[in-house]
C-alpha cells in the first residue's frame, strides 16, 4: 500500500508539471512568453527574482526543475545565478532542491509513460548511445553520469526511469552526484556578486581543469559500463 501511495503521489506530481509545461508550449500564452524571456534574458531574470522578494527562491527552484524537464538551456547559467543572488550555500541549497525535483519528475514521467515515449523524445543516435542504461541496475553508473561534467544528466533521468533502479535509489544518488558541480557553480556566482574576482578565476580554472580531465575519461567510462552490461547479458 505504501508503495502504491508513493507511486500515486509521484505520478500526479509529474503529470501536473508536464501537463502545465505542455500547455505553456502549445498555447501562445503570456506565461510561456514570460518563461522564455526569463531563460533568454539574464538581467530580466535577475530583476524578476529580486522583485519577487521572499518568493524568489520558489521561482528559482521552479526554474531549476523546469530546465531539467523541458527547458532548452544549460543548467550552468541558473546554477551560477543562484549563487549570485542567494549566496554560495543558499544558492547550492535552492539549486539542489530544484534539480532534484526536476530529476525525479523526469524519472517518474519516463517510468510512467514507458519506452515508446522515450524513443519518440530522443533521436535514434541518442537511443543507440544511451539505451544501455535501461538494462543497467548500477548505482555506480548513475553516480558517474551525474558527477562528471558533460555527460547527459537531464536525458539520463529519463533513461534511468526505464531501468530497474528504484525511485529512492535514483533520487539519492542523482542528488549527491550533482552536488559537487552545483556547489562549484554556486560558489562562482557568490564570489562574482561579492566582487572577489580572484576567487572566481581560481574556481573557473579548477572547474576547467577537472572538466578537461574527466572529459578525457568520460567516454571510456561510459563504454566500460556499456561493455560490462553486454558481458553480463552474454553470461546470462
Amino acid at each position: 500500500m505504501k508503495t502504491a501511495v508513493r507511486w500515486g503521489i509521484g505520478g500526479v506530481f509529474a503529470a501536473a508539471i508536464i501537463g502545465y509545461a505542455v500547455w505553456l508550449v502549445v498555447t501562445p500564452s503570456p506565461a510561456y512568453q514570460f518563461l522564455v524571456h526569463l531563460y533568454l534574458d539574464k538581467p530580466f531574470l535577475e530583476h524578476t527574482l529580486e522583485e519577487w522578494g521572499i518568493l524568489a527562491p520558489v521561482l528559482f527552484i521552479a526554474l531549476q526543475a523546469l530546465q531539467v524537464i523541458v527547458a532548452p538551456i544549460p543548467g550552468d547559467i541558473t546554477g551560477i545565478l543562484g549563487g549570485y543572488l542567494f549566496g554560495e550555500w543558499m544558492g547550492l541549497f535552492y539549486s539542489t532542491i530544484g534539480l532534484t525535483l526536476g530529476s525525479v519528475a523526469a524519472f517518474v514521467l519516463s517510468r510512467w509513460l514507458g519506452t515508446q515515449y522515450l524513443q519518440r523524445l530522443v533521436s535514434p543516435a541518442v537511443w543507440r548511445k544511451l539505451g544501455f542504461i535501461i538494462e543497467a541496475n548500477g548505482a555506480a553508473l548513475c553516480f558517474v553520469i551525474f558527477l562528471i561534467p558533460g555527460l547527459p544528466k537531464d536525458l539520463g533521468c529519463y533513461f534511468f526511469g526505464l531501468s530497474p533502479m528504484s525511485f529512492w535509489a535514483f533520487a539519492v544518488i542523482s542528488t549527491v552526484g550533482r552536488m559537487p558541480g552545483t556547489w562549484l557553480l554556486s560558489a562562482q556566482g557568490a564570489h562574482t556578486a561579492a566582487g572577489d574576482y580572484v576567487a572566481v578565476l581560481v574556481l573557473t580554472a579548477l572547474a576547467a581543469a577537472v572538466a578537461l580531465a574527466l572529459h578525457h575519461y568520460r567516454t571510456r567510462l561510459v563504454e566500460w559500463f556499456r561493455g560490462k552490461r553486454f558481458r553480463s547479458a552474454g553470461r546470462g
